[in-house]
C-alpha cells in the first residue's frame, strides 16, 4: 500500500524535474532576451560587453574620442556606452526595394536595444529636452528625436533597458514595448533569428545573423566586391568567443551545394593571398602571433554550408589595436636631428 502511494508522487516529481531540465536547455539554445525583443528584420547583431569586459577585451582598445555632442550627452546623463553598456541587440531593416522589411525608407533602418547601467531620472531629462513630441502608449513614453532627417523613437523599457529605433512605422517600437512586457518565453523572438541562432556556438561573446544579396550588400556595408565572393544570394552567421584566444567562425548558408562549393572555393583562393602575405610579413621579421593566426585560417564546405574558421591570438590583437601605424610614426622619424658631420678645418690643403 505504500508503495501504491509513493509512485504517483514519484512520477509527478519526474514529470517535473524533466520539464525543468526541458525548460533549463530551451533557455540555454534561444536568443538572448534583449534579442527577442526585436521585431522582424533582415539581420540582426548581437555583443555581450558585459562577458567581453570579464575577459578584459576591452582593456585593449584604443581610448574613445568624445564629440561635442557625445561629452554633452555624457555630461548630462552620465552614461558612458563604453563603460556602462552590458549588452546590445540590433535589427537591421532593408528597404523594401530590396524585397526588406524598412517600408519605405530608403536606405537600411535599425532598430536597437540596449542593457545598461543607467540613471533613469538624468536620462529621462535629457530625452524630454531634445524629443521633438512625446507618445504615451500603455503607460510608457516614446520620445521622438529628429536627427539627419529621420526620426528616432526612444522608450525606456526598464530600471536597465531602453529601445530605439529608426524605422518609418511607430508601430516598430510599439511592438518592441508590448513584447518587453510580456513573460519571457524561450520560444520568442522573430522566426528569422529562432531559425539560425540555433546555429551560433555556444557561449558566443557577439555573434550575427545577415541576409547577404550580392546586388545590395555594397549599399548596406559600405564596401564592394560582395558579389566575388557570393554570387547568389545567401545568410551569413558569424560568431566569435573566447576561449584562451578569440575564435572567429563564419557560416554561408546557400541554397545547393554547389553554391557552397563556389564559395568555398573563392574563400580558398583568398586564403592562398593571405598565407602569401605572411610568408612576405615572416620574410622581413617572422611573428609569433601574427603567423599563428594565418596558420588557423581554414575554409571548408559541409553540404549547402560554407564554413570559415579562425583562431586570433590576444597578441595579435593587441598588436593591431595599439601599434601605431607607419604612417604615425614617420614623424617622429623625421623630427629626430640629422647627425653632424665633422667639417674639415679651414686652411689650406695639403698636397700629399
Amino acid at each position: 500500500m505504500r508503495i501504491r502511494r509513493t509512485l504517483p508522487v514519484l512520477i509527478v516529481v519526474l514529470a517535473i524535474a524533466a520539464a525543468v531540465v526541458a525548460i533549463v536547455q530551451l533557455r540555454k539554445r534561444a536568443p538572448p532576451e534583449a534579442a527577442r525583443l526585436l521585431p522582424g528584420a533582415d539581420g540582426f547583431f548581437y555583443a555581450n560587453l558585459r562577458w567581453i569586459r570579464t575577459f578584459n577585451a576591452t582593456n585593449q582598445l584604443p581610448p574613445v574620442s568624445r564629440d561635442p555632442d557625445y561629452q554633452k550627452f555624457v555630461e548630462e546623463t552620465g552614461f558612458q556606452f563604453e563603460r556602462d553598456l552590458e549588452e546590445a541587440a540590433f535589427a537591421v531593416h532593408y528597404p523594401e526595394s530590396w524585397g526588406g522589411t524598412g517600408g519605405s525608407a530608403p536606405e537600411p533602418r535599425f532598430s536597437e536595444v540596449f542593457v545598461a547601467k543607467i540613471d533613469n531620472a538624468k536620462l529621462t531629462a535629457y530625452l524630454k529636452k531634445i524629443a521633438s513630441s512625446i507618445d504615451n502608449y500603455k503607460g510608457f513614453d516614446i520620445y521622438s528625436i529628429p536627427l539627419e532627417e529621420r526620426t528616432v523613437r526612444v522608450v525606456v523599457l526598464s530600471y536597465d533597458t531602453v529601445a530605439v529605433s529608426n524605422h518609418p512605422d511607430e508601430n516598430v517600437i510599439r511592438g518592441i514595448l508590448d513584447r518587453s512586457r510580456k513573460l519571457a518565453s524561450p520560444f520568442g523572438g522573430p522566426q528569422f533569428l529562432r531559425q539560425y541562432y540555433k546555429t551560433v556556438p555556444f557561449a558566443s561573446l557577439a555573434w550575427a545573423i545577415l541576409r547577404v544579396d550580392p546586388s545590395h550588400a555594397s549599399s548596406l556595408t559600405g564596401v564592394s566586391g560582395w558579389s566575388l565572393l557570393f554570387p547568389k544570394p545567401a545568410v551569413l552567421v558569424v560568431s566569435g568567443r573566447y576561449i584562451r584566444a578569440l575564435h572567429l567562425r563564419a557560416e554561408a548558408f546557400t541554397d545547393s551545394e554547389d553554391d557552397a562549393r563556389d564559395i568555398t572555393d573563392k574563400a580558398g583562393t583568398f586564403l592562398s593571398l593571405f598565407h602569401s602575405a605572411e610568408v612576405s610579413i615572416g620574410n622581413q621579421g617572422p611573428d609569433v602571433d601574427v603567423r599563428a593566426f594565418f596558420d588557423s585560417l581554414k575554409v571548408e564546405r559541409s553540404g549547402n554550408r560554407a564554413i570559415l574558421t579562425a583562431i586570433v591570438p590576444p597578441g595579435f590583437i593587441k598588436k593591431v589595436l595599439t601599434e601605431a601605424p607607419p604612417e604615425q610614426q614617420a614623424p617622429a622619424e623625421a623630427a629626430k636631428p640629422a647627425p653632424k658631420v665633422p667639417s674639415k678645418p679651414a686652411g689650406k690643403t695639403r698636397k700629399p
